[in-house]
């Protein structure tokens, strides 16, 4: 597909002239989401678009007065015959509402006319093309966008341009771009073979999760609350008015589908919006409180190494993803008052299972094992909303895929088609690319490896060590590459120093060349290859030829001091350990390049640590043999290297949603006219982010309170070091006063931390002038009871004539 977008069709003229020959546009926004407005003084209507009211859902009622018009579409007459009342926000300052009628129509989602402008008393500036209007005491002004802004309509009509068109534009244009795009593909791939079992199960795969309660069925979800523990009731956050807008629509959206209703609820948490990759929001609610009063039920979540066990033999793979899994399991009746949260409209609980509840994932994995038990460990795995299912060929992967559609129909779980992959021979789960031939590192997490910067603080070492080690089964001595890496995170004081960079840019570049890894079969034998050196140990087991998965272990403490016998000893043992679960009841080969460990069963005198080592190794069948360390290369390359490494990634969401938010703040919108127009030299946009120096400034949305929590939950410092990390890297008005608010409302402060100043130098009391002016009283106890019953004395002292009066008294009155 070739596209060509003429963008300059005359010499380039000044700056404004641009408003000489187009229309004032612009945008708004309707129901939360960016609309294209007109405004047109010629039409005598306010108009919105039927895609807009499509689109948005915008409710529609039968037009009191119907009429035609023959001007906005082509191709005859256009009968109007509904209207809507719509209510579009233009920045923080204006937010109107008006009738318009539903009209088919390509130009914009929503034009103004004549009873906009009359009802509001506009006034229009033909030179710049502004209209300005007074609203609730305040001067409106509108400023229109420029042609290159305009978001061009969709249409079905293909616009095809000649050869020699195409060159006469050249000579006539300035500028021509053109775009090379490939063809897109359908949301769901579907494989001619599986075409028929997928439109008979088309009710498993529908576009939207159905209206209306999931089947009850035998496991509901739980909430047991801790006897005698007080009920939370928590404020709502504080949102700006777009994220506001959209927690009410996903709100009435989750009533009208029958997931949530209004609740009577004594306890409450509040709501908030969480930014998706994609950019938009995902509602949550914060469900801490509740969560540490709740009774845990630990059901095993099962481990992701024994998942991909099963996986050997298979060729064909089928990826399903369940459609917003956890709301296709209702709320145990009678519980539902306890999922009760609020917003700014008022209080709802929950009738099917929400994020964030502490019991959720337990949950889910006990009605998924539940319902797919019969297949789980033959043909399926299951990963809370992950369905894989897996064959040795197609046919029989036909009738697996069958079996499974079956089970989803019968327990009504549906399935999201986006997300779904059929008859694949290699698939991405849990974060490794499997295959026929083995496992395989994501090539998407290895681009984040390879663009990583050299970390600058200990924080950012974590971060990549972390990433890193999810990865480390692919890469020999991975303990070893990383040790100098990991030595940078032990001291106060951050220090990068010219091993940590070299084993940093060798963990990167193995990362990037790993191998296939083969899945284990069992019915074959398993080769252990081990090795060690004064820095680490390292080890590899094998099938084949061919690696299973590596093992590596950094030496510290008193190990670093072992001698060359006890640290190769002691790889074996640390190896054996670690797969115990593939070794134990099986033969297998055991290759080491120390010629003494050969005669490990036949010494007459051992130490008391060999002793143990060896009576474990006695628990596992395995041949020893010696293999000479140049032969064994890759368990040899982690102990024969000084360099080592770390790996890790952290990906930062969620800052792109706001970057529109900075024209209808209060404090920021001012500032943004002022950059755009060079006016401001103390702000800077960087890609569409607006920078004070190097702190990024954050608009008035829900971001400002999770990063003053994520600030200070890292130490729970106090108000003035919390402050100076927020300020290291952000910037908003009412920074100090939001984090003194929010250190002195900390609840893990206030239990934990002390309220008493320290304590300072003894005074002496002062000198009494005249007796019986200054006291000091006590208490004698524990004397024995007298036949009045006292067994005290109350003992009063005059401090200057050191009288005494001692009084009896009882303990206990």
């Amino acid at each position: 597909m070739l596209m060509v977008r003429r963008t300059c069709l005359a010499p380039r003229t000044g700056e404004g002239e641009w408003l000489r020959n187009n229309i004032f546009q612009s945008t708004c926004t309707i129901l939360g989401k960016v609309c294209r407005f007109v405004i047109d003084g010629g039409s005598c209507e306010n108009i919105v678009s039927v895609e807009a009211v499509r689109k948005l859902g915008v409710t529609t009622e039968k037009h009191p007065k119907p009429y035609r018009l023959a001007w906005l579409q082509k191709g005859g007459e256009v009968t109007v015959s509904q209207r809507a009342l719509i209510s579009f926000p233009m920045g923080t300052n204006y937010k109107d509402q008006m009738w318009c009628d539903v009209v088919d129509m390509d130009a914009c989602h929503l034009l103004l006319g004549r009873p906009w402008q009359y009802d509001r008393k506009v006034y229009h500036d033909g030179f710049k093309n502004t209209y300005s209007f007074v609203f609730h005491e305040k001067k409106i002004v509108l400023l229109p966008s420029k042609p290159s802004e305009k978001i061009k309509a969709h249409s079905d009509t293909t616009n095809l341009l000649s050869y020699a068109k195409f060159e006469l534009e050249i000579k006539e244009v300035e500028t021509v771009y053109v775009l090379m795009g490939k063809e897109t593909q359908a949301d769901m791939e579907v494989p001619n073979a599986a075409a028929p079992l997928i439109s008979e199960f088309a009710d498993v795969f529908p576009e939207e999760l159905p209206e209306g309660l999931p089947l009850l069925r035998d496991i509901q979800h739980h909430i047991d609350l801790e006897p005698g523990a007080m009920l939370p009731n928590k404020p709502h956050y504080r949102i700006s008015p777009t994220e506001h807008e959209e927690l009410r629509r996903q709100v009435e959206e989750l009533q009208s589908k029958g997931h949530i209703r209004e609740s009577l609820s004594p306890c409450a948490v509040p709501a908030l919006l969480i930014p998706k990759k994609d950019g938009t929001w995902r509602m949550c609610v914060d469900s801490r409180a509740i969560n540490k009063i709740t009774v845990r039920y630990r059901f095993p979540i099962p481990r992701l190494d024994d998942l991909l066990d099963q996986l050997s033999g298979a060729h064909e793979f089928t990826k399903l993803d369940l459609k917003s899994g956890y709301h296709q399991i209702r709320i145990r009746p009678g519980d539902e008052w306890k999922t009760a949260f609020k917003t700014r409209e008022g209080l709802y609980e929950w009738l099917v299972m929400p994020f964030g509840l502490s019991n959720a994932p337990s949950t889910f994995m006990r009605v998924m094992n539940q319902a797919l038990r019969p297949f789980i460990g033959k043909f399926v795995v299951v990963y809370f909303d992950d369905i894989l299912i897996y064959s040795a060929n197609p046919e029989l992967h036909l009738q697996h895929i069958r079996e499974v559609l079956c089970v989803l129909r019968r327990e009504k779980f549906v399935a999201a088609a986006k997300k779904c992959v059929f008859m694949t021979p290699k698939v991405l789960f849990l974060g490794y690319v499997i295959s026929g031939e083995g496992l395989q590192v994501d090539e998407s997490k290895i681009e984040a490896v390879r663009q990583w910067p050299q970390p600058k603080t200990i924080t950012e070492v974590r971060s990549f060590h972390g990433l890193a080690s999810f990865y480390r089964r692919f890469i020999p001595h991975f303990s070893s590459i990383m040790a100098p890496v990991t030595e940078c995170m032990k001291g106060v004081k951050f220090q990068w120093t010219t091993e940590a960079e070299e084993g940093f840019q060798q963990i990167k570049e193995k990362l990037t060349t790993a191998p296939i890894l083969v899945l284990p079969d069992f019915s074959q034998p398993f080769e252990l290859h081990s090795d060690a050196s004064k820095v680490g140990i390292g080890a590899v087991l094998s099938q084949g030829g061919k690696p299973v998965a590596y093992f590596s272990e950094k030496l510290s403490g008193s190990r670093v001091r072992y001698s060359t016998y006890d640290i190769e000893f002691y790889a074996v043992v640390q190896a054996v350990k670690h797969w115990r679960h593939y070794l134990f009841h099986r033969e297998f080969i055991l290759y080491t390049d120390h010629d003494s460990l050969r005669h490990l069963h036949s010494q007459e005198k051992i130490s008391s640590r060999h002793a143990s080592w060896s009576a474990y190794l006695q628990q596992f069948t395995f041949v020893l043999k010696h293999k000479a360390g140049v032969t064994k290369r890759v368990a040899d390359a982690l102990s024969r290297r000084v360099n080592m490494l770390s790996t890790m990634v952290v990906q930062v969401p969620g800052f792109n949603s706001f970057r529109e938010l900075y024209d209808s703040d209060p404090h920021f919108s001012e500032i943004m006219v002022a950059v755009r127009e060079k006016k401001n030299s103390e702000f800077v946009l960087v890609d569409r982010f607006l920078f004070r120096g190097n702190q990024l400034c954050i608009p008035d949305c829900s971001l400002r309170l999770q990063i003053i929590t994520e600030i200070h939950g890292e130490g729970h410092v106090g108000r003035d070091r919390t402050l100076q990390l927020v300020k290291a890297s952000y910037f908003w008005p009412t920074i100090r006063k939001e984090v003194e608010r929010y250190v002195e409302r900390c609840r893990i402060c206030q239990v934990s931390k002390g309220k008493a100043t320290n304590a300072g130098l003894y005074r002496p009391l002062p000198i009494p002038t005249q007796p019986w002016t200054d006291l000091s009283m006590d208490f004698v106890l524990g004397l024995p009871r007298t036949q009045r019953g006292c067994d005290s004395i109350y003992v009063v002292v005059d401090r200057f004539s050191k009288m005494v009066h001692f009084i009896p008294c009882k303990k206990k009155y």
